[in-house]
């Protein structure tokens, strides 16, 4: 069926993406999987073409644009060359609504022209080693002295970890108050007693910096506090999960169609027992079943972007859009894979390093079992 998500301006912002891809990522990312982390400068290219922060005010630097599927350009176009060490989704998607809605005038001032040019690169320190999705079982703390609060604490799995020049940290303003008394802190590069452990060694996506951040007394301004008051970081949190798990979902279907669209040529080419392996029934079966699955998926996906747009995308659409879209991206990317036979599990082979990739999809941003459990609450039981 046709797609008919897209206008002509996004059509044209794609060619730009492409270029953009192919001039400056496509020579240079297998090298940052083996440094672990994609330079800062390939960020502030990205920002003179206008990449990041569509919705900023162009009086910040940015487009003024609320349309996520500007975004959903770059997602596909990234999963499209297997480019998984750009972190640009997360400092779009995600770190976006906070900078953009959650901020005072002054703070828009003097984060907001850094943010949309690449220069001020963003993360979210939520995750910690003893608590993940559970807000309730955070320990990070913020005292108040002053016009400062203390923050101290430790978090984990940090995406841009490293490059992050500021970061919104999830803290117990209140702890009595359980996750009511959670606030969200924007942390600065170069903050006395910030540190940053080591660069995560991961299963896939190795040229992403996933890191540990440390905080030991470090004093960070009050007006660094996110929202007019303290104990709203709960509710901000909440009010920004559901795009970015579509987000999530966004790479997950072009991850299963790219891969897709690669296997059906492989098994036009690849010959056993003298003809291709696309001419055997159990190829075209598994092929049928995954090009049906990806397409319902795609028509799905497509429909959150635009209730995303209208603003009426609800957490439990999101979290079905979540789930059901990652774990069929692990399981047309596994198929593929077997198809490909002793080649799919060579690293030359684009599906092999796509397998990889896909594991940790299941996982962030909530895992599948927390994005069900979301879904059934809501039938009140």
């Amino acid at each position: 069926m046709q797609r008919d998500l897209f206008d002509e301006e996004h059509d044209l912002f794609r060619e730009t993406v492409r270029e953009f891809l192919a001039r400056e990522v496509v020579p240079n990312h297998d090298r940052w999987e083996k440094d672990g982390i994609v330079p800062r400068e390939v960020w502030k290219k990205a920002g003179e073409i206008g990449m990041f922060g569509f919705g900023v005010p162009e009086e910040f630097g940015g487009a003024g644009i609320t349309d996520f599927r500007y975004n959903a350009v770059i997602v596909e176009e990234i999963i499209r060359i297997g480019a998984s060490g750009l972190g640009f989704s997360l400092h779009n998607d995600v770190m976006a609504p906070y900078f953009v809605e959650m901020t005072n005038d002054e703070q828009k001032a003097r984060w907001l022209p850094g943010f949309a040019a690449g220069e001020l690169i963003t993360a979210v320190a939520m995750t910690e080693p003893g608590a993940g999705s559970d807000l309730q079982g955070i320990r990070t703390t913020a005292r108040r002295e002053g016009d400062h609060y203390v923050v101290n604490g430790q978090k984990t799995f940090i995406t841009n970890g490293i490059n992050a020049d500021l970061v919104v940290v999830v803290a117990k303003t209140d702890p009595e108050q359980g996750a009511r008394g959670t606030s969200l802190l924007v942390v600065e590069r170069g903050a006395e007693g910030f540190t940053r452990g080591r660069n995560l060694e991961k299963i896939g996506m190795k040229a992403q910096d996933t890191a540990e951040l440390f905080f030991e007394d470090v004093r960070v301004p009050a007006a660094n506090l996110l929202g007019d008051q303290e104990g709203q970081g709960f509710f901000q949190l909440m009010a920004n999960l559901p795009q970015e798990r579509l987000s999530i979902a966004v790479a997950a279907v072009a991850a299963a169609e790219t891969v897709l669209a690669m296997t059906v040529e492989y098994c036009k080419s690849r010959k056993a027992f003298g003809r291709n392996i696309g001419s055997f029934q159990n190829t075209r079966f598994v092929l049928a079943e995954l090009d049906t699955e990806v397409e319902i998926a795609r028509h799905y996906l497509d429909k959150c972007i635009r209730a995303l747009n209208a603003r009426q995308l609800t957490v439990v659409d999101a979290a079905k859009a979540k789930w059901w879209t990652t774990e069929l991206q692990t399981k047309v990317i596994d198929r593929c894979l077997q198809l490909h036979g002793g080649y799919g599990y060579m690293m030359e082979y684009p599906v092999a390093k796509a397998w990889i990739d896909s594991r940790v999809q299941t996982i962030y941003g909530g895992t599948t079992e927390i994005m069900k459990e979301i879904i059934g609450r809501s039938f009140g039981f």
